[in-house]
């Protein structure tokens, strides 16, 4: 039954009637489910089949309602039943159930359209909040800790700081949709079988390069941008960098004069360690 139950629907989102092998799955349904006065085996077990997809789909519409946004409810109820197919959950929990989808959605061009830029950017950006949000807050560094830095010190970023290269400014458009969408709708914003495309007014978006740093503090989530030397600091230490090795690859080829680097520098240092987002790698690894 639980094979069955988790079996993909069809494109109008009606149970199969067949399995993979050519067997019916009306008379697999008469071998466990008995029929009532007004349902069959069949029906009866294709409410808990439709159930269990709407519910995760549903899952994966709370995550992502901007990319929902972008896409229509229609699209993006088919795009997730797609997904789910190459993707189902495996987990106890539905919180993993969409962590593939960014990296899914890249990979197929014609879910999206022209659209399909934007729409990774979004979804990136959207699985970046539920990391941010979910993810570990460790011990920061103190200022007896940076008073002893070198430059072969390697430091890490707590776990729950996610950093973004980003086509378009896809902030402005999630913020936008979650202010718009209260956590109510999001929720209730699964498939049905008569759904209104209502979309959000959604500001427009023209293709400019931005880096974002997403990271929680006091429980809530915030998306601060930052400039691509900031980003590439950033990304070389939490991959492993040492001081050195971050500020170099910060300023390749840089124009910017020695003072200048200098106050960047002593910026970036001085805005990460203020919110905490520097923490030891020994910390990192016992996580």
């Amino acid at each position: 039954m639980s094979e069955d139950v988790r079996r993909p629907l069809t494109p109008d989102w009606d149970m199969q009637q067949e399995t993979e092998d050519g067997r019916s799955i009306s008379e697999i349904a008469d071998g466990y489910v008995k029929p009532n006065e007004v349902l069959t085996s069949f029906e009866r077990l294709e409410i808990y089949n439709r159930q269990y997809w709407f519910r995760v789909i549903g899952a994966v519409a709370e995550d992502y309602p901007a990319l929902n946004a972008v896409l229509g409810s229609k699209r993006f109820d088919r795009m997730v039943l797609e997904y789910l197919k190459e993707n189902p959950s495996t987990s106890f929990t539905l919180r993993n159930v969409g962590a593939k989808l960014p990296e899914w959605l890249a990979a197929h061009p014609d879910v999206a359209g022209v659209r399909h830029g934007l729409a990774v950017d979004v979804a990136r950006l959207e699985w970046a909040y539920v990391d941010a949000y979910d993810s570990a807050r460790l011990k920061p560094f103190s200022e007896d800790d940076f008073a002893e830095l070198g430059a072969d010190t390697r430091l890490r970023l707590q776990p729950h700081v996610q950093l973004l290269d980003l086509t378009y400014p896809v902030d402005e458009l999630v913020l936008a949709v979650r202010k718009e969408t209260p956590e109510i709708e999001v929720a209730s914003n699964a498939v049905s079988e008569v759904r209104q495309d209502k979309r959000a007014a959604l500001p427009r978006m023209r293709k400019s390069a931005i880096w974002l740093a997403v990271h929680r503090y006091d429980d809530s989530v915030y998306y601060r941008r930052v400039d691509r030397e900031a980003f590439l600091l950033l990304r070389s230490l939490r991959d492993g960098g040492s001081i050195a090795e971050a500020l170099e690859a910060a300023f390749e080829g840089s124009r910017l004069s020695g003072e200048e680097q200098a106050g960047k520098i002593q910026e970036y240092f001085a805005h990460a360690a203020e919110l905490g987002w520097f923490c030891s790698p020994e910390a990192v690894a016992r996580v």
